[in-house]
């Protein structure tokens, strides 16, 4: 496991604490990886919706292609 240090501002420091009375996080370090993990997963799954709404290609292939002609 890498360690790195990376600056909050007070706002950010703030937000982490009530995680920790809350028992969502066991200390500062888990609650920035939760926020990260979490960050993660949100991104693939919005990847994942945009990709849904995207036009599909189905049919027959030949039909496609004079329709873009």
């Amino acid at each position: 496991m890498t360690t790195i240090s990376v600056p909050l501002n007070d706002d950010l420091l703030k937000a982490i604490q009530p995680l920790i009375d809350q028992g969502i996080a066991a200390n500062k370090a888990d609650a920035i990886r939760k926020a990260l993990k979490k960050y993660v997963e949100d991104k693939e799954v919005e990847e994942i919706l945009q990709a849904s709404r995207e036009p599909s290609l189905d049919g027959d292939v030949d039909e496609l292609i004079r329709k873009f002609k």
